[in-house]
């Protein structure tokens, strides 16, 4: 009889491990999910190189020519095709020049998606972009995954003011909350660790965080952790009651509200 409990817990111990093993190397595969390239013939497009990589951007709006014109730079999320926030941002946006931006491996841009490589986008992002408007500082916004990277950048570039989108403390408490019997803290590998950037002091940035509050991806307590590692008058919070992870653009106070931060 022990030897059958001897065996029957070291067989549930190999199955643990070995789906432990199986989200380790497959883990990527669970963060990102490339979007097609899009045919979109009615929006300027705009090629960066980033480290032997060829991201495209989508210009929006028609100040993208304009070196007078204060830029936004838009990071979405994991599943996210970014030109679909072409029409909403000119409106609300009028007199930005608007750049979508399509990471690595995603909406016609080469590469693989990973932290490192998204991070190291984003700042080949902001210096081209910066070189194009450079009398104004700019704006950043990040939705989702992209908050991660938004918050990346405005540590190491100077950015004026700063928008998160349903955004989470670190990809690793998220983790947690969807898969409670890995440990993800050890497993994890691309971390997005938002919290300790702003801790740090490095993100000095005006910052507005929107919170959905029915969030079934990103749990609204990841972001009201986030907001609160910020110093209390760096920081505005936009709570949407009864918003989901996917439908805060479909509440007229999102646009209205990032509208009048940013122009604020």
């Amino acid at each position: 009889m022990r030897a059958r409990v001897i065996a029957a817990a070291g067989f549930v111990l190999a199955l643990y491990v070995a789906l432990c093993a199986l989200m380790f190397f497959n883990q990527r595969s669970q963060i990102y999910f490339p979007t097609p390239a899009a045919d979109r013939g009615d929006l300027g497009s705009w090629f960066v190189e980033s480290g032997g990589e060829r991201l495209k951007l989508w210009r929006v709006g028609p100040h993208t020519d304009d070196p007078a014109a204060p830029a936004l730079i838009y990071f979405g999320g994991n599943a996210e095709s970014v030109d679909g926030n072409a029409d909403g941002f000119v409106s609300a946006f009028p007199g930005h020049a608007i750049y979508l931006i399509n990471y690595r491996g995603y909406g016609g841009s080469t590469g693989t998606p990973s932290e490192a490589g998204f991070f190291a986008d984003a700042e080949a992002v902001h210096d081209a972009i910066a070189a194009r408007h450079p009398e104004r500082a700019m704006t950043v916004i990040g939705r989702s995954l992209g908050s991660g990277v938004a918050t990346y950048l405005a540590s190491v570039r100077e950015v004026q003011r700063l928008v998160l989108v349903t955004p989470f403390d670190s990809l690793v408490n998220v983790a947690r909350e969807h898969f409670r019997w890995l440990p993800v803290g050890l497993l994890l590998r691309d971390r997005f660790d938002s919290i300790a950037r702003v801790r740090s002091g490095s993100v000095r940035a005006r910052t507005l965080i929107v919170i959905a509050s029915a969030d079934e991806v990103v749990p609204a307590e990841r972001g009201k952790a986030l907001a609160a590692a910020f110093p209390s008058g760096q920081v505005q919070v936009l709570r949407l009651e009864g918003a989901q992870h996917n439908t805060v653009g479909m509440f007229p106070a999102y646009l209205r509200t990032l509208s009048e931060f940013i122009s604020g």
